[in-house]
């Protein structure tokens, strides 16, 4: 039988939660202080803490202090003082979960159902991996590279959570490298055995995706000739990471809700809620109270979902960061080639100038396209992107500085026109080599020229 502890002050609301858990056949034991919880676990270690925040002699936090003492408890925060700071912090510590005053039993049962789906007989299960120091690695950690301050406050912040099973919420640009952070805080949790699947919302027709996530039943609608399981009960045991989750319409929002609140879903086309394990991950390139403003995200389920937020920088503000990760990409490139390159030294200068609008992912497919165009051993800068100040070279101006001028009122379209003409006369004909100043892919480049050729020139 499982033991769970109850630490809280309030006799009443203590009373309440003994009899809900008792009746879930767990035996129980209950303190009122800090010290007396104290004394309670080293009578007898529970599997389960229910631990108020405000007690008499402290915070409950401050049971944390001794991790001996807690063991692999897992504790779960109980209070009627919620707020964003204090959930935070209580991650960071390591508790399992935070259930705000009064309590729904949907969440209650939800906790008790995984304490419960281990039997006290049973070993622990196998501790998350841990991480390695970033300096001492080569500057990875996990799937991510750099060692800027900015991605070492996200590496804390990793660290602290991954163990945890509460959700987290990344934002970040688009190439920024989100599902990476998503699947190194699900490398270093305790279910870094079970399945990682991640779902792009934005990807799948808003028809299909209940069925896909979800699942349906056989019949349940035209085409359903079969039983389908859903990304929940795929990822059983393991990790749902929901990519661009603004992009999920509202009514499934709704239900996606229900099921953080209840841990229960059930599937198109049936009457029958079945229990899920997973742990979510969900990310956003938008920001998220924007997105709430906008209509595009609920915001009670930006608050369920935002128990643990993670900002993810922008390459451009981690530039030291640049030349470690494009000799990261060189590498994996030429292992996959069979050709063995590597950057000079005015390669890299004019990779950490560049501001990378498109991120990582920009970088990643920049260093692709250099290393393809390249002759020899050394990759220079001649196929790389140039810096914002030399990218716009074009028709002579004063002192003979390349460069072109566009009255106010000028289109969009008619810009880009002439950037691209300009750009392509300064590089001498050679589209590849404009592409690479650009910022664009070759198949672009060659799109818009076929556009502009049927149409007289642009003028400024």
């Amino acid at each position: 039988m499982n033991h769970v502890l109850i630490v809280d002050d309030d006799t009443d609301s203590a009373t309440t939660l003994r009899e809900l858990v008792r009746a879930d056949r767990f035996s129980v034991a209950v303190a009122h202080t800090l010290r007396d919880a104290r004394r309670q676990i080293a009578l007898q270690p529970p599997d389960l803490v229910l631990l108020d925040l405000q007690l008499p002699d402290g915070n409950g936090l401050d049971l944390f202090s001794d991790p001996q003492l807690i063991n692999d408890s897992d504790i779960v925060l109980v209070t009627g003082h919620a707020s964003l700071d204090s959930s935070i912090e209580a991650m960071r510590r390591g508790a399992a979960d935070y259930l705000v005053k009064p309590i729904a039993m949907q969440q209650l049962q939800r906790v008790l159902t995984r304490c419960g789906a281990r039997p006290a007989s049973e070993a622990a299960p196998a501790p998350a991996p841990t991480p390695r120091d970033p300096a001492a690695d080569g500057g990875r950690f996990g799937l991510l590279w750099g060692q800027s301050p900015a991605m070492r406050r996200v590496y804390e912040q990793i660290h602290r959570v991954a163990p945890t099973s509460v959700t987290v919420l990344i934002t970040g640009e688009s190439g920024s490298g989100k599902e990476l952070v998503a699947q190194t805080v699900h490398g270093f949790s305790r279910r870094h055995a079970g399945p990682f699947l991640a779902v792009n919302c934005g990807a799948i027709s808003p028809h299909l995706m209940e069925s896909e996530i979800f699942g349906h039943e056989k019949g349940s609608f035209t085409g359903a000739d079969r039983q389908h399981l859903g990304f929940f009960e795929r990822a059983g045991g393991g990790t749902l990471f929901l990519d661009e989750i603004t992009e999920m319409p509202l009514d499934l929002q709704v239900k996606l809700l229900r099921v953080l609140e209840t841990g229960r879903f059930m599937r198109v086309g049936s009457t029958q809620s079945i229990q899920t394990d997973v742990r979510i991950i969900a990310a956003t390139n938008r920001v998220p109270h924007e997105a709430v403003a906008q209509g595009k995200l609920r915001e009670d389920l930006l608050y369920r979902l935002a128990v643990f937020p993670i900002e993810l920088p922008p390459l451009r503000e981690r530039l030291d960061d640049v030349p470690l990760l494009a000799r990261h990409f060189l590498e994996d490139i030429s292992r996959r080639e069979g050709a063995v390159r590597r950057f000079d030294a005015s390669a890299l200068r004019q990779l950490a100038a560049y501001p990378w609008p498109g991120n990582v992912r920009e970088l990643r497919n920049a260093v692709h396209r250099a290393y393809v165009m390249a002759d020899g051993e050394a990759i220079d800068a001649q196929w790389l992107p140039l810096p914002a100040a030399e990218a716009a070279p074009a028709l002579p101006g004063p002192g003979g500085t390349p460069a072109i001028t566009l009255p106010v009122g000028v289109s969009m379209a008619q810009a880009e026109r002439l950037l691209i003409e300009a750009t392509l006369n300064a590089c001498q004909q050679q589209k590849e080599r404009t592409a690479a100043v650009l910022g664009i892919s070759l198949k672009t480049l060659y799109n818009r020229l076929k556009e502009y050729a049927g149409e007289p020139p642009a003028r400024p």
